[in-house]
């Protein structure tokens, strides 16, 4: 049972600065960049000319999770957010421990993509290494990261601004060619109406990745000043706006240069004001893209951090892992541990691919977020709750039941190969949990007493 203190908000050592505005700036930061300035081509040559309904379902997908994110936010705002939710709505500390590690093996992994994404813009610009270019740029994140939250959200809303402006550039370059193509026509002749869904569905689930993020506000909840009502505002509305303005980019990509040719670029949008405005037009999108996708990595790599060090500090791994700086206040060994982290996740493999194994774990963790939120309704059904999903039928809500039931039907569509990389990734933290549960039982049953190690503050959680 959840006992009642353990439901306020906690009081860490974590600077709460964070107001509704820089929320939603955070949460746009990482859902627009890489989603539209680095998929928007391989989507289109799994969808052809109808990518923008994939945007559509992806988004529909995305919004039903996301007002379980809200419930719960309100509920338990903490960072780390996917591991108290499953550790309190299920009584189960295995349980949290397991989704939040997949969580944070899934930030991970969606940091590499980004980074090789940003490499890709930067590479075709500057000719340097892929590979190079993304290690560097995680390594200059990790410095921006380390020196502050408000420092992280002005460069961050500096770089979020800029990249908006692109995709409002497209869609105005886009607007003067809306319906001059069939908007409904796919890849393959459409015989049946499966041959028309599937590729859509397909490229569904690589799109999802693009509106991957409005769930790393939760992971701020520590920083954020109000954050029962804040954070779940802030996801409602970063959502909505990334939604409209990926179906608006999508329909106007494809209503200026055939699918065909999105699918065989590596900087696509920079193709489309290339093909209207000339060869200037397409070097400043390959620069807006750069300032999009590093945006999206710097946020990933704070959300990383947080759960990282929040998982810490709620002992589920070791203590000093939460550690903060006496000056910055930022949890620097954790924001460590998830940039080499995050470097090693480059060498898994192309966009496509890292894309894939990304989605794999977020289908995972929003279904165990949505199975979360039903099963609190009914552990906790008088628990305050500054967001409540109105429509229920019973107790239960039926946003959580879409959402859930979406997340498997979105998992059915990732490719095998993709499962197939990310479930020993996974299943590491099964391994790492034991080992962990096994040395705390060795030093309990010894009579060990826990001391805090000197040298930096730590998070303190009202249990």
């Amino acid at each position: 049972m959840l006992h009642p203190s353990s439901i306020r908000e906690s009081k860490p050592h974590l600077t709460r600065s964070i107001s509704l505005t820089e929320a939603v700036i955070y949460g746009l930061g990482i859902i627009i960049g890489a989603g539209v300035y680095a998929l928007i081509g391989e989507a289109a040559g799994i969808a052809g000319n109808s990518m923008w309904i994939s945007f559509v379902i992806a988004a529909v997908v995305a919004s039903f999770t996301a007002l379980s994110y809200c419930e719960l936010s309100s509920l338990l705002p903490k960072n780390a957010a996917e591991y108290h939710y499953v550790k309190h709505a299920f009584n189960s500390e295995t349980l949290g421990f397991l989704v939040g590690w997949v969580a944070l093996c899934t930030l991970l992994i969606s940091a590499a993509a980004v980074s090789i994404g940003f490499a890709g813009y930067f590479s075709s610009l500057f000719g340097t290494p892929i590979v190079l270019t993304a290690l560097c740029l995680l390594i200059a994140l990790a410095f921006i990261n380390f020196f502050g939250i408000q420092l992280s959200a002005e460069v961050n809303a500096v770089l979020t601004i800029v990249a908006i402006v692109g995709l409002l550039i497209i869609i105005a370059i886009g607007l003067p060619f809306f319906g001059s193509v069939d908007y409904f026509s796919s890849v393959k002749p459409m015989v049946t109406f499966a041959d028309f869904m599937n590729p859509i569905a397909i490229a569904a689930a690589l799109i999802f990745f693009a509106y991957v993020g409005f769930e790393n506000i939760a992971h701020m909840s520590e920083e954020t000043v109000h954050a029962r009502t804040v954070v779940p505002k802030a996801i409602q509305i970063s959502l909505t706006i990334s939604a409209i303005l990926y179906i608006l980019v999508a329909i106007s990509a494809v209503s200026v240069v055939p699918w065909q040719q999105l699918a065989e670029s590596s900087a696509p949008l920079a193709l489309v004001a290339g093909t209207v405005f000339g060869g200037n037009a397409s070097l400043l999108l390959s620069f807006i893209a750069l300032f999009a996708t590093s945006s999206t990595a710097l946020v990933i790599m704070i959300g990383a951090s947080r759960i990282l060090g929040g998982i810490a500090a709620d002992h589920g791994l070791p203590k000093f892992i939460s550690r903060l700086h006496g000056k910055t206040q930022t949890p620097y060994v954790a924001i460590a541990i998830t940039t080499v982290g995050a470097m090693l996740c480059v060498t898994l493999g192309n966009l496509k691919e890292i894309v894939f194994i990304t989605d794999f774990g977020i289908f995972i963790i929003f279904f165990a977020v949505n199975w979360s939120t039903i099963a609190m309704r009914y552990t906790e059904p008088y628990a305050k709750r500054a967001f409540r999903l109105s429509a229920n039928i019973g107790r239960v809500p039926v946003a959580s039941v879409f959402g859930a039931g979406f997340s498997l039907y979105m998992l059915a569509n990732v490719n095998a190969k993709a499962v197939m990389t990310g479930l020993p990734i996974f299943c590491l933290g099964v391994l790492l949990y034991l080992l962990l549960h096994f040395s705390r039982k060795k030093r309990l049953a010894a009579g060990a007493t826990k001391k805090a190690k000197p040298g930096g503050k730590r998070w303190q959680y009202k249990e």
